[in-house]
């Protein structure tokens, strides 16, 4: 009867090498267990990070070339000079630093107060309240465009409705798009009449969440519909609010398809509704200057961070 002192050494030493590359195998299982969920969503993260962070890199060196003309033209480092250029530029730039904030501002609280009173009001039930909800949700249906040409045709000055039914009742025609100071004004006007909708939705989401019991106590103690509102349904809903504001807060800052639709090149003759992303386009597509339009959205895109930053920082402290 043989013992184990009696099996050859390189039989143990053969045994053992198998054994290693399955402990490793074990090892490496047990780890990949254990952080699969950053296994599984990495090859999405570094895709996603590859296509942000490769075009911001490219507009970041262009920013710091005089790049223009043909986008195979030579390019020379000039340093900041673009970013001199720009911050001294009291003709273009500033304004439209300027109209992107008060148009971003202005549709912001209109949507804000109409998609909360909108939400409000689906939040009880009715007759017929599954096709006002469809119908509400109708001018998220179009793209952009086409509701900029739409509405483009409805302010139109001669043969427009809008106009016409303003003559109906004694009112003479209004310089809707075609004037210098109230153009700014109906493209605000264009962009809360889609994108309420959706800020309805987001805070319908919220009240919908919230619990019958609360309202119902301030009730009880006697106070009024206002102050149930002020005190109790928003501070609840806030949440909601400021997801709201986070997504519409974005999208109206970069906004272009509105703008670019309803007035064309330079946000029209007088430049009267170009914002920052319609200035870059137009410095990049109209002037191919590429290191000048980088410079711009750069600071566009700085701009944007801060104000998310903002946003972020007063709802951590509410």
């Amino acid at each position: 009867m043989s013992t184990s002192s009696d099996v050859p050494i390189s039989i143990l030493a053969g045994s053992a090498s198998i054994d290693h590359p399955r402990r490793k195998q074990s090892e490496f299982s047990r780890w990949a267990n254990k952080n699969r969920k950053w296994l599984l969503a990495a090859p999405a993260m570094i895709f996603t990070a590859a296509m942000l962070l490769f075009p911001l890199g490219w507009t970041i060196y262009l920013s710091f070339t005089n790049a223009e003309g043909s986008v195979r033209a030579p390019k020379k480092f000039n340093g900041i000079d673009n970013y001199i250029e720009v911050l001294t530029d009291t003709a273009r730039f500033w304004p439209s630093v300027w109209r992107t904030l008060f148009f971003t501002g202005g549709v912001l609280f209109a949507q804000m107060v109409l998609g909360m009173c909108i939400a409000l009001l689906l939040r009880r039930a009715f007759k017929g309240q599954g096709f006002v909800r469809v119908a509400i949700l109708m001018p998220l249906v179009a793209t952009p465009v086409a509701v900029g040409m739409m509405w483009r045709l409805i302010f139109d000055p001669n043969i427009g409705p809008a106009n016409y039914l303003l003559g109906l009742i004694g009112l003479g025609p209004f310089p809707w798009l075609s004037g210098e100071k109230t153009a700014l004004a109906t493209t605000m006007l264009i962009d809360v009449w889609q994108w309420t909708p959706m800020v309805a939705l987001i805070l319908l989401a919220g009240l919908s969440s919230l619990p019958e019991e609360t309202d119902e106590a301030a009730a009880i103690d006697g106070a009024s519909a206002w102050q149930r509102f002020w005190y109790v349904t928003l501070p609840l809903v806030w949440p909601s609010v400021v997801v709201a504001l986070l997504l519409r807060g974005i999208d109206a800052l970069k906004t272009f398809d509105i703008l670019y639709s309803t007035k064309g090149r330079g946000g029209g003759s007088f430049h009267e509704v170009e914002t920052l992303n319609v200035y870059a386009y137009g410095l990049s597509f109209d002037y191919n200057e590429y290191g000048v339009a980088s410079t711009v959205l750069i600071l566009f895109f700085a701009l944007i961070i801060v104000a998310m930053l903002l946003l972020t920082t007063r709802n951590k402290e509410r």
